[in-house]
């Protein structure tokens, strides 16, 4: 059962990929891209609520292992994205947690990126230190569901430890903020109210610079995806909304 609605606060508007193939189309694409250690399984339950068409995008260190040597920047990061979106077609992007500053570089790069949704993003500049990030794990791992852990370990596993400490180390001085300051699209921020990985504070930050949207999920912590799938879907959806009310109307 989810708790209670969640909290929003900003403007609303009125009324290897896996998955189907993106191709272009008149409404944008929806793409997920999993957070560190994870894969597809981490959005299936958000994919399963929303509707239409979606695929998700895995990177080294996001789904697959990162090898010794691999460039896990997240502007190398963003350009293998890229490279797995269709070229001329809109697309909103989907972001958990070190997938976030990922997706914000890649809309810096490119117009076909009409919309993004953060869920709890990363990178706190005030967390870029080994002994702060991880008092902020900590400190959150106390608020989640044991039963997550049938569904993240084994992804963990497939990613492999040392790919997603090599991935966090390569991103953890990237300023997502400062990214985020430079686009003009619009933006859904989701943060649980006990995320302390990417807290309020933080999500607030970045909901202001890119003049977004910040919906708190009461009751979640960091791994909202998996415990409050409708708070994504319902961020997604207003992007949708939105692309069709800016849509030019034919004869008019």
């Amino acid at each position: 059962m989810l708790p209670t609605t969640p909290v929003n606060e900003g403007p609303t508007p009125a009324a290897g990929c896996d998955g189907p193939a993106l191709a272009r189309g008149l409404s944008p694409a929806v793409v997920f891209v999993p957070g560190l250690g994870l894969d597809s399984r981490s959005w299936q339950l958000v994919r399963h609520e929303l509707r239409g068409l979606s695929a998700v995008v895995l990177l080294p260190s996001m789904g697959q292992p990162a090898p010794r040597g691999t460039d896990l920047a997240v502007e190398r990061q963003a350009e293998r994205l890229l490279q797995r979106l269709p070229h001329g077609g809109k697309t909103i992007l989907v972001g958990h947690s070190a997938s976030c500053p990922v997706v914000v570089e890649a809309a810096t790069r490119t117009s076909d990126v009409v919309g993004l949704v953060l869920v709890g993003p990363v990178t706190d500049p005030r967390a870029q230190t080994w002994p702060r990030m991880l008092s902020q794990w900590a400190r959150t791992a106390s608020h989640e569901r044991p039963r997550e852990a049938a569904v993240l370990v084994p992804q963990y596993r497939r990613t492999g430890i040392l790919s997603m400490l090599r991935g966090i180390d390569a991103m953890r001085h990237f300023r997502t903020d400062l990214a985020l300051s430079r686009l003009d699209v619009p933006v859904e921020v989701v943060c649980g109210e006990s995320d302390r990985i990417a807290s309020h504070e933080w999500s607030s930050v970045l909901r202001t610079v890119s003049n977004g949207r910040l919906t708190t999920v009461q009751g979640a912590a960091h791994m909202v995806p998996l415990t409050h799938p409708t708070a994504v879907v319902a961020g997604v959806d207003r992007l949708l909304l939105l692309d069709r009310q800016e849509a030019p109307h034919p004869g008019l």
